[in-house]
């Protein structure tokens, strides 16, 4: 039997960690975790070694497990395992276990796993479980940064004095709802009987709708359109969000339009009625003005790009550097599920929350695990605050010293374990958070509200905008 051994604190156990033992236990056929004692680590864990052992022992890849107060070289020695994994940002390093292994044969194997994978799958679950919320990891989370439910009601609270402008596309979203009837003889193709067609307001306007539905004083929105269909429906129904919107126009692009093809709670197709080339230097300087008319009664400025070209590079650092100089608190969110961008551009930035492959095209980094991906980003973009979403396995935290020397990590599971529309997940999370952060409250808290906020919005099909009673009410549950 080939043994495999990994040691570490692995303190707030988080995808990265899963991913990595994942990958150790494909190396071999046991996989043993050493885990570092409370008394052995250099700086205290937030959590405790037995709770810590706990998780691990939660994890199908893991064999066994066990508390140790002993370096690397010991353990090795003791147990005398085939192989030692260790993160790929290790590879560089100085390690030690090196020359333990050499003295019977051992390897030592760098890596950290494939980050498309879904680590939420590797933890053994209570299979029983029917709620659609599952509020015992943000239970933990609220008490491990003392988050009180008097100081979550103050920050709603402030937030309805907050002034915000969101810039970015807008996108009508199109959802063509329908029977799978069978998959076609002529070629493999599914067969659909189309029942109903629903459409939505989306892109940077569901963001812009998400701020102000949860509270915030007043909610300005600049886009560009096309003169198209899709753009009449946004000009009729863009008022329903009660937003002072400043639309302009551009001949040479439609208005976005994405068209998801779904039978029963399942996406079949996506169709995206897009262009990418950046709009004009005529259109770039009438937004930047209309930004400057604007600017000194702001209190944050949020970036919903969808990187179809309406923030080319100079605009987005001319309107950056007006920010700073107003002192206005600015956050980003550069999508590239399906279009290529890079959320490193967005320089200074009080908040950014990239999905994890728009991190590793930003840094072009396909090795490195969570936190050192999370560390090397804050550094590129001097941001002040990462938060890099996860899907399903929900996000993970990364919060930089000012010299970005050292950092603090935590993760927040997905609270909602039956989706029944993702899409709006990430537009609702950074429209609470960034709300929250405008307030003053610490990145711990604003996290807390918008993974509660985008808990409750992936709960029904179509982004639409959040109510802010239906927020409150999962806040109450989470303090039961």
């Amino acid at each position: 039997m080939k043994k495999v051994l990994v040691t570490g604190k692995f303190d707030l156990l988080h995808p990265g960690h899963i991913r990595l033992l994942k990958f150790a236990k494909e190396c071999g056929d046991h996989l043993t975790v050493a885990v570092l004692s409370d008394s052995s680590c250099e700086e205290p864990c937030r959590i405790s070694e037995s709770h810590r052992l706990e998780m691990l022992n939660s994890l199908e890849c893991v064999d066994q497990a066990f508390i140790s107060s002993d370096d690397a070289s010991i353990i090795i020695h003791k147990i005398k395992p085939a192989i030692v994994v260790k993160g790929k940002e290790f590879e560089e390093r100085n390690n030690p276990e090196l020359s333990a292994l050499q003295c019977y044969g051992g390897k030592l194997i760098f890596g950290s796993g494939e980050f498309e994978s879904n680590a939420e799958q590797f933890i053994r679950r209570n299979s029983s479980a029917k709620n659609h919320f599952d509020f015992k990891e943000i239970k933990e989370y609220i008490s491990r940064h003392r988050i009180r439910q008097p100081d979550i009601d103050n920050t709603l609270n402030t937030i309805q004095k907050l002034d915000v402008l969101v810039i970015g596309e807008v996108i009508v979203d199109e959802y063509v709802q329908g029977t799978a009837v069978g998959l076609s003889q002529e070629d493999p193709t599914i067969v659909m009987t189309p029942n109903k067609t629903d459409t939505f307001l989306g892109g940077a306007a569901i963001t812009a709708g998400h701020i102000k539905a949860i509270g915030a004083r007043k909610v300005n929105l600049i886009s560009v359109i096309g003169e198209d269909k899709a753009s009449n429906y946004v000009k009729k129904y863009i008022d329903n969000y009660e937003l002072d919107t400043y639309l302009y126009t551009d001949n040479s692009r439609p208005t976005p339009l994405k068209t998801r093809y779904r039978a029963g709670t399942k996406t079949l197709l996506r169709v995206n009625n897009v262009r990418q080339h950046k709009i004009s230097l005529e259109l770039q300087a009438d937004i930047f003005n209309k930004v400057e008319n604007l600017i000194p009664e702001l209190d944050i400025v949020v970036f919903s790009d969808f990187n179809y070209g309406l923030l080319p590079q100079t605009l987005v650092e001319s309107i950056t550097k007006l920010c700073e100089n107003n002192n206005v608190k600015i956050v980003a969110d550069s999508q590239s599920s399906s279009q290529v961008g890079d959320i490193s551009r967005y320089k200074n930035m009080d908040l950014i929350t990239p999905t994890e492959r728009e991190v590793r095209v930003a840094l072009n980094n396909p090795d490195d695990g969570l936190v050192i991906l999370a560390q090397k980003l804050a550094k590129k973009s001097q941001a002040k605050n990462v938060v890099i979403t996860l899907a399903e396995e929900g996000l993970f935290i990364h919060l930089p010293s000012q010299d970005f020397s050292k950092w603090e990590n935590d993760k927040l599971p997905a609270i909602n374990k039956h989706a029944v529309d993702p899409a709006g997940a990430g537009d609702c999370f950074l429209a609470a958070s960034s709300l929250a952060l405008c307030t003053g409250a610490p990145i711990w808290q604003a996290c807390y509200l918008g993974s509660l906020a985008a808990a409750c919005q992936v709960g029904s099909v179509g982004n639409t905008p959040l109510k802010r009673i239906t927020l409150e009410k999962a806040i109450e549950d989470s303090f039961k």
